[in-house]
């Protein structure tokens, strides 16, 4: 089971998840992304979630055409983990990767 982060650490993490911010009245972190077209949105999504299911850990998201909107949260502990941050690096690679 995962262990939600200290306050300490969550500091530390949103400090090297510069474009994530935190979600009003939740323990959660989201960031909105915008690709060129709807099939890059779709391989983006698509590349997350075969990480997402390696780590066993999933997004909260929403796709519209051409944009993305991700909430990270851990469910387990009520709050973010170390999973929330190990996949949100994974997800800002992928979307430069997918020309976010």
């Amino acid at each position: 089971m995962a262990t939600k982060l200290t306050a300490a650490e969550k500091a530390s993490a949103l400090a090297e998840l510069a474009d994530w911010t935190p979600v009003d009245g939740r323990d959660a972190i989201q960031q909105g992304f915008k690709f060129k077209t709807f099939n890059q949105a779709f391989g983006f999504m698509t590349h997350v979630a075969m990480q997402a299911e390696k780590l066993d850990h999933h997004p909260e998201w929403s796709n519209v055409y051409n944009r993305v909107d991700i909430v990270l949260t851990t469910h387990d502990c009520d709050g973010l983990s170390e999973l929330d941050v190990k996949l949100a690096k994974f997800i800002d690679k992928a979307a430069a990767r997918f020309d976010a």
